[in-house]
């Protein structure tokens, strides 16, 4: 009996010990202290910032946190992010009073964009507030200049109607804060030089890059050990942007990736999908200083091991049948060596971007795909989609040839990975030839 009352005193004592890190955990995530240097008083609606210079700094910022790209480019809300627990609305960001965010104060504000919390309580982490906690206080004063130098549009958002139970309460996110979210500001690295720190900074902060480059777990929190190595992204893949040379960006040069991130493309690679709409809404407008300060942060980082795959051969019937539709249906844009056309169409020889993850090259196939317009790159190319030609296995041939042919050298891919990423995106089926009798 002693025995027994001793155990459970334990167990009690453990469970008040357990509640009480949790408490103080839950503190730490909930602290809004820092917000305290924004104005509690005036509302964005009522307020119009007469700094010039803060405002066009404030711009900058905007594009530095893509704001553009998942709110508009009148921030008037409703673009769609699909994720595992359903789908979400981005929000009226616009300073409208009944549709907006013009009753926010300023630290309402701050407490929104670095805290996750809004007017209807905590937001979704789609909205990556676990990536702009560590944004500045001035370039979070630049930021509300900005806003509300902005016309108010009225649109109402029900953001998270497409949630599915029990997701769609948002109270479920103080867990998940709980668990995931590390609320703090961006420290500098004294060991480090001034250009490496901005890098850390623009990639850790505003322009939230892990947040679609780093693996998540069940629960949609990333993987820290796997910072950078690459993320399903919907229906498309961010790829690994460590230093890895066969899966990252090891041979890319420092003007390489500034051009990639400036104009769409470096040469070789041409970004598409999700990364097409960072590019056009947000990187082409980075100055010279954060482009070089980005790739000099990136190329910093340690290398992901993934190891460069073994390859795959098909079989010659197979092969050959892979080659000639590669050439009537392909090589008119790709070239007939996979040389593809600078600036415009990307190349597939010695292309390592295109050697590991198949599905943005999948997803291109069957829905076609279309470059950035950005200023220095004004056209932007677009490929039409295959899924009415192709079925899965003749479209999983053409890419085990593009994709072992050339140099290149890659793991297969499976007609089911076509078939489950056809279902996924809605693409349509392989149209039948009519018999005519």
């Amino acid at each position: 009996m002693a025995k027994a009352k001793k155990i459970t005193y334990t167990l009690a004592a453990l469970a008040v010990i357990a509640g009480i890190a949790a408490s103080g955990r839950l503190w730490v995530v909930l602290d809004s202290a820092r917000s305290n240097v924004a104005d509690d008083n005036v509302q964005l609606a009522d307020f119009h910032s007469n700094d010039d210079a803060a405002i066009k700094r404030g711009e900058y910022v905007m594009r530095l946190a893509d704001c553009a790209a998942c709110h508009n480019a009148d921030f008037s809300g409703g673009y769609t992010i699909d994720t595992p627990f359903g789908a979400l609305q981005t929000s009226n960001i616009s300073p409208d009073r009944e549709t907006g965010i013009g009753n926010m104060t300023e630290r309402d504000f701050f407490n929104a964009v670095r805290q996750g919390r809004g007017e209807h309580g905590f937001l979704y982490p789609a909205m990556p507030y676990t990536a702009y906690t560590q944004m500045s206080d001035d370039d979070m004063h630049d930021l509300w200049a900005y806003f509300s130098a902005q016309k108010p549009v009225h649109n109402a958002i029900d953001e998270n109607a497409g949630m599915n139970f029990p997701y769609n309460i948002r109270l479920a996110m103080a867990g998940w804060n709980l668990l995931f979210f590390d609320n703090s500001a961006f420290k500098q690295q004294t060991a480090q030089n001034d250009e490496w720190n901005r890098g850390k900074y623009i990639v850790d902060g505003p322009a939230h890059c892990s947040v679609c480059h780093t693996a998540r777990n069940a629960l949609g929190g990333e993987i820290s050990s796997q910072y950078l190595q690459g993320g399903n992204l919907g229906s498309w893949y961010a790829p690994d942007i460590t230093p890895n040379p066969h899966a990252g960006i090891g041979k890319w040069s420092d003007a390489q990736i500034a051009d990639y991130l400036k104009t769409g493309s470096n040469g070789a690679s041409v970004a598409a999908g999700p990364m097409a709409e960072a590019v056009e809404h947000s990187t082409q407008y980075f100055n010279d200083r954060d482009l070089h300060a980005i790739a000099t942060y990136l190329r910093s980082l340690p290398a992901s091991s993934t190891p460069q795959a073994a390859g795959f051969v098909m079989d010659k019937t197979r092969h050959d049948r892979a080659a000639l539709r590669y050439e009537v249906d392909c090589s008119a844009c790709h070239g007939l060596s996979g040389e593809g056309i600078t600036g415009m169409v990307p190349a597939f020889a010695g292309n390592g971007a295109m050697q590991n993850d198949p599905t943005n090259m999948i997803h291109a196939l069957l829905d076609g795909a279309r470059a950035p317009h950005t200023a220095d790159r004004p056209t932007s190319a677009g490929m039409p989609a295959f899924s009415w030609k192709l079925n899965d296995q003749e479209m999983a041939d053409v890419l085990n040839y593009v994709r072992n042919s050339w140099g290149n050298q890659a793991t297969e891919v499976k007609a089911s990975q076509v078939a489950d990423l056809r279902k996924a995106t809605g693409a349509g089926a392989k149209l039948k030839v009519l018999v005519m009798k």
